[in-house]
């Protein structure tokens, strides 16, 4: 018999309940598979300027991100100039580090290229999971493993094609929260409401 319905959902054990917006990024984005190319890009973006940062001052800076990065258009942000450079250094509502905004403007040329050779960036990603996420069965945030095979092959292969900031952590990570992998817990009520389709 079970009381389930009796208290607050079981959650993930890394998500801060004293922070809306932390749970609402868990309850309704990650681990949702991904395949929009705009939105991938987004994940890129941001989860590059967060290496050695937490992911909580990134999420709390989308909103500055969206406005600074053109909406996360990578065909935009693939053309700007060193001026452009210049203001996003100056421009609080980002993380001001000078290689993580050089590398987002060609990382973004390095995602046309993608697109343009296979079609899509998420026909070029989603390959790496042989097109179907990854389903983990962990009970504890301990067994979560900070990278995987599939994430040492994206990175090596991001980098190959010029990506930086791109490392196997940081890959693993954008594994995660687009859904090429699904690594909420076991007792976590959002895993089962994705495997069942439920957006």
């Amino acid at each position: 018999m079970s009381h389930h319905h009796d208290h607050a959902p079981c959650r993930c054990a890394w998500v801060d309940l004293g922070k809306p917006d932390y749970v609402a990024y868990h309850d309704e984005e990650w681990g949702v598979p991904v395949h929009d190319d705009r939105k991938l890009f987004e994940f890129l973006l941001l989860e590059s300027a967060q290496a050695g940062l937490s992911w909580y001052t990134i999420l709390r800076k989308r909103g500055g991100y969206r406005q600074a990065f053109d909406n996360f258009d990578p065909e935009k942000v693939a053309r700007y100039d060193d001026a452009k450079a210049q203001e996003l250094l100056a421009n609080p509502g980002i993380i001001r580090n000078r290689l993580k905004i050089l590398a987002a403007i060609s990382n973004a040329q390095h995602f046309l290229d993608i697109q343009q050779e296979f079609g899509s960036f998420d026909a070029y990603i989603w390959r790496f999971v042989e097109g179907e996420p990854i389903v983990n069965a962990f009970r504890q945030l301990s067994e979560c493993p900070a990278t995987s095979k599939e994430s040492d092959a994206l990175s090596k292969d991001l980098k190959k094609r010029g990506f930086k900031f791109m490392g196997s952590t940081v890959c693993y990570a954008h594994m995660q929260a687009t859904g090429m992998v699904n690594d909420h817990l076991l007792d976590c009520f959002r895993r089962e409401e994705i495997l069942n389709g439920k957006p």
